[in-house]
C-alpha cells in the first residue's frame, strides 16, 4: 500500500512540474525547482493547467495640453540725431532768393529734386541766354489777390515723371532757399501747375547730407532768415 501511494505521488509531482513548465517556460530552462503541492491538496487528483484569460487593455487617455506661445514686447529706441543735422517737420516755412519772398513747402524725402508750383511761367530771352519770369499767386490780403514776379535764368531741363499722367519737360534754375538759419543754393525745377496753398515742394536736393525729417510735426525751424535781415 505505501508502495502504491509513492506511485500516485510522483505522478502528481510529474503533473506539477509540467503546468509550470508551460506557465513559467523561462524558470524551468533556468533549472528552477518545480512547486510542491499545497497542504490538504488530495494527493490523488490530477491537477490541470489553468485555461487562459484574455486581457483586454483599457484604451489611453488622450489628454489635450493647450499650447501657449508668449508674445514678446517690441521695444522704440529713440535713436539721437547728430547735432550738426537740421530737423525739419512735415511742412516747413521756406525764404527764396532773389525775392525775399516766404513761402510754405512740403518736405518730401520721396522728391530727387525741389519744385516750385508757379501760377505762370513765361519764357524769354535775355543776352542772348534762356531766361524765365516765374508768377506766384500769393495769398489774398483784404479779399484782393496779389501775385509775386522773380527772373531767373534757365540752367537744364528735366523729364518729371508724374503717375496717372504724361511725363512733364520741366525747366530748372538756382535759388538760395533758407530754412530756420540754414541756406542753401540747389536746382529748383518750375511747373506751372500751382496755386495759392502749397506752392513748393522740398526735395531730397536741399535735405541730402543736411536734414533729417520727423514727419509727426510740422514748422520745427518756424520763421525763417531772410537775406538783408539779421
Amino acid at each position: 500500500m505505501q508502495k502504491f501511494s509513492l506511485l500516485w505521488l510522483l505522478v502528481v509531482v510529474q503533473l506539477l512540474v509540467g503546468c509550470k513548465s508551460l506557465m513559467y517556460p523561462e524558470q524551468n530552462q533556468q533549472g528552477a525547482e518545480p512547486t510542491a503541492a499545497q497542504p490538504g491538496q488530495p494527493q490523488g487528483e490530477i491537477l490541470q493547467c489553468p485555461e487562459p484569460v484574455e486581457v483586454i487593455c483599457a484604451e489611453p487617455e488622450v489628454r489635450v495640453v493647450e499650447k501657449v506661445v508668449e508674445r514678446t514686447v517690441e521695444k522704440v529706441v529713440e535713436v539721437p540725431v547728430a547735432k550738426d543735422k537740421l530737423v525739419l517737420g512735415a511742412v516747413e516755412e521756406i525764404s527764396i532768393e532773389p525775392s525775399g519772398l516766404v513761402i510754405e513747402s512740403v518736405v518730401d524725402t520721396g522728391a530727387p529734386t525741389t519744385t516750385l508750383r508757379a501760377q505762370t511761367l513765361t519764357r524769354f530771352e535775355r543776352d542772348g541766354e534762356d531766361w524765365i519770369r516765374i508768377e506766384l499767386a500769393l495769398p489774398e490780403v483784404d479779399g484782393k489777390a496779389k501775385t509775386s514776379s522773380i527772373e531767373l535764368p534757365i540752367q537744364r531741363h528735366i523729364r518729371a515723371n508724374r503717375v496717372g499722367f504724361p511725363s512733364q519737360r520741366r525747366p530748372v534754375v538756382e535759388m538760395n532757399l533758407t530754412v530756420g538759419e540754414v541756406t542753401h543754393m540747389v536746382e529748383v525745377s518750375l511747373t506751372d501747375e500751382g496755386g495759392n496753398d502749397i506752392m513748393m515742394v522740398l526735395g531730397r536736393n536741399f535735405l541730402k547730407d543736411a536734414a533729417v525729417v520727423d514727419v509727426s510735426r510740422r514748422n520745427i525751424q518756424g520763421q525763417p532768415r531772410v537775406f538783408g535781415n539779421k
